[in-house]
């Protein structure tokens, strides 16, 4: 199985507190998803953070005419520093996504590190060659654009 990484840093005008509140609370990705992924939370939330073994499920369109229920477990939490997301069920064969936070200067600075694969083994390699990869990316992209819209940024 191919394992893919990714790894953003987002420096934002605001608060740790303020950012672990905005990204702790799973009803604000649909603010940083792209309209054309047709996401949806389908599970009512018991609470507005997370928290160890939380589950989280959605339903997303990855592609035109495909809905997909997606689900994550919250795995692992270290309060305003950083928490874990890692799919249960979904179109990834694995997916951990790890969110960190550390005031900086002015602000806060965001990390996501994502490690990622495919089903279907070398059928898996090609897709994420030509669409898959382009998607992941697309979507990191579109939130580092939604998140200076939301907060703003802070240089460096």
């Amino acid at each position: 199985m191919k394992v893919y990484r990714r790894e953003d840093v987002n420096r934002i005008p605001i608060s740790l507190a303020e950012a672990w509140d905005f990204f702790a609370n799973p009803l604000n990705l649909d603010k940083l998803t792209p309209a054309e992924m047709a996401f949806e939370n389908v599970y009512s939330l018991d609470s507005p953070s997370v928290y160890p073994g939380m589950l989280i499920v959605h339903k997303v369109s990855p592609l035109p005419l495909l809905k997909l229920t997606w689900v994550t477990e919250i795995t692992h939490v270290d309060h305003g520093r950083r928490f874990v997301d890692e799919q249960r069920t979904g179109p990834f064969a694995m997916w951990h996504h790890i969110h960190e936070f550390e005031e900086v200067e002015g602000g806060t600075l965001v990390r996501d590190i994502l490690y990622y694969a495919l089903p279907l083994g070398f059928l898996g390699r090609i897709a994420h060659g030509v669409q898959v990869g382009k998607k992941v990316n697309s979507v990191f992209e579109y939130r580092e654009k939604r998140l200076a819209e939301i907060f703003g940024t802070l240089g460096g």
